[in-house]
């Protein structure tokens, strides 16, 4: 199947072909291995958070920021 048949699909079946593609690769993510750089990344970030414990903010705040911007 090429692109210009995937644009001539409805959107709801071409919405349903990316979720059915999305969980492919989440069920293969063995398959995608981290670069050093995004492992050390992840590591920096998971020690900033473990020595803060900052969890954030609740979604409702964070929504309520972004719409104020809008």
């Amino acid at each position: 199947m090429n692109t210009a048949t995937l644009r001539d699909l409805p959107v709801e079946q071409r919405l349903h072909l990316v979720e059915e593609l999305w969980d492919s690769i989440a069920a293969d993510q063995g398959a995608l291995a981290l670069t050093d750089a995004q492992r050390l990344e992840l590591d920096r970030r998971l020690d900033a958070y473990e020595a803060d414990r900052n969890s954030g903010q609740p979604l409702e705040d964070v929504l309520t920021g972004i719409r104020k911007r809008l």
